[in-house]
């Protein structure tokens, strides 16, 4: 089997750094001669092994909107493969750390936009003084929540590895 390479793999996370349709990323892994179809592509999204996306508007008249999802979800279908091709069920790969990986990108996904909403909102206000206060707390606080997600992260790391390819990076 033919998977991306690290380098392969990061090129696109920073050319779609905003998100990528199911159809780009089936051509993706077909263009390797990896068998992955929009059908098994949503099959992983149910079962929890790959994270769901978000409705984006398209721009122009009558256009209507796209599911993107996160770029991760390329790096994840890499492991996948990898855990599959080394004799792994998607029973076994569901209770490695891939699932508890979807749900700490998303906690963090919720958090920036949580403190993106919270930043906006005493970027409009008028009360200096005590928005430099606010300000600083909000700072304090966004630190202490990212430390603690990738503390999440990386203690769910060492509780689920079982072999070498659950550790590898997602």
């Amino acid at each position: 089997m033919n998977l991306l390479r690290p380098d392969e793999i990061e090129r696109i996370e920073r050319d779609h750094a905003r998100g990528v349709s199911a159809r780009l990323i089936v051509d993706v892994f077909a263009e390797r001669g990896v068998r992955l179809s929009e059908a098994t592509f949503r099959k992983y999204v149910q079962a929890g092994l790959l994270p769901r996306s978000r409705r984006v508007g398209r721009k122009g008249k009558h256009r209507g909107s796209q599911g993107l999802y996160p770029v991760e979800a390329v790096r994840r279908i890499n492991a996948i493969k990898k855990m599959m091709a080394a004799g792994l069920t998607l029973e076994e790969i569901k209770s490695s750390f891939v699932v508890l990986k979807n749900h700490i990108d998303l906690a963090n996904r919720e958090l920036g936009e949580v403190f993106d909403g919270l930043e906006r909102i005493l970027d409009e206000r008028g009360d200096e003084r005590h928005d430099r206060e606010l300000q600083s707390r909000l700072r304090a606080l966004k630190e202490m929540a990212y430390k603690l997600v990738d503390e999440v992260a990386r203690l769910g790391s060492a509780v689920t590895a079982k072999t070498d390819l659950a550790h590898e990076p997602m």
